[in-house]
C-alpha cells in the first residue's frame, strides 16, 4: 500500500492559494494511478517514488510545474514543455491547465510500468570532456617551493585541478590572486580539493 508524508501535506499547506488546488489534484492522480507509490521531498518539493523515481511537482509564485522523472518516454508530444517552465505541462495555474484526471492516471500508470520493467531514464547526450588547462606559471613555480602542495595537485583528477587554476585565474586583482594562490597551496599541502568545505 502506498505511503503519505506529512511533509507533502506541509508544503502544499505553504504554497500559494492557486497552487493548492493543483497540487492536492496532482497528488491523488499519482495515488489513483500507483496505488503503492510512496511521497518523499526531493531538491526542496515533493516527489512520487515507486520501484525509483516516478513524478514530481513543484510550486512556484505564479505558477506550477510536473515533472515525470522519465518523462520523454511517458508523455505524448500534445504535453510537451513550454520554454518558460520545467515539467511536461509547461506553467500551470489552475487545475484546468492540468491534462484530464483520467489521462493524468494514465501517465502515472505508465511511468509506473517503466519502472516495474527497470526501464532507464533517457539519459542526456553526453557532455564532451573539457581539455585540461594549462597551470598557470605562478600557481606552478608555488607548487615547485611545495612538495606536499605539488603531490596533491598531481594526484587530483582533471576536475579538481580545473577547481583550483579556475579559482586562481578568475582573480579580478593581482592581490586577490595572490592570496587565492597562497589559500590554494594552504590547502593542497594538507591534501584538501577546493571544494573541501562542502564534502561531506
Amino acid at each position: 500500500m502506498g505511503k503519505k508524508d506529512p511533509r507533502v501535506d506541509a508544503y502544499i499547506a505553504k504554497s500559494p492559494p492557486f497552487a493548492r488546488p493543483v497540487l492536492k489534484s496532482l497528488r491523488a492522480a499519482v495515488h489513483a494511478g500507483c496505488p503503492d507509490v510512496e511521497e518523499t521531498l526531493k531538491w526542496g518539493a515533493p516527489w512520487f517514488v515507486y520501484k525509483g523515481l516516478l513524478v514530481g511537482m513543484a510550486t512556484f509564485k505564479e505558477h506550477c510545474a510536473v515533472n515525470f522523472w522519465k518523462g520523454k518516454l511517458v508523455v505524448d508530444d500534445r504535453g510537451r514543455p513550454l520554454e518558460d517552465a520545467m515539467g511536461q505541462f509547461g506553467r500551470l495555474t489552475k487545475v484546468a491547465d492540468l491534462p484530464a484526471k483520467t489521462v493524468l492516471v494514465a501517465y502515472v500508470r505508465k511511468a509506473a510500468a517503466f519502472n516495474d520493467a527497470g526501464i532507464p531514464s533517457p539519459t542526456r547526450s553526453k557532455r564532451k570532456p573539457k581539455p585540461p588547462l594549462a597551470v598557470p606559471p605562478d600557481l606552478a613555480a608555488a607548487l615547485r617551493k611545495n612538495r606536499k602542495a605539488k603531490a596533491t595537485f598531481d594526484d587530483f583528477s582533471p576536475s579538481h585541478r580545473r577547481e583550483y587554476i579556475e579559482w586562481i585565474t578568475e582573480a579580478r586583482t593581482e592581490t586577490t590572486r595572490t592570496k587565492r594562490l597562497e589559500t590554494a597551496i594552504a590547502w593542497m599541502a594538507e591534501g584538501k580539493p577546493r571544494m573541501w568545505k562542502y564534502m561531506k
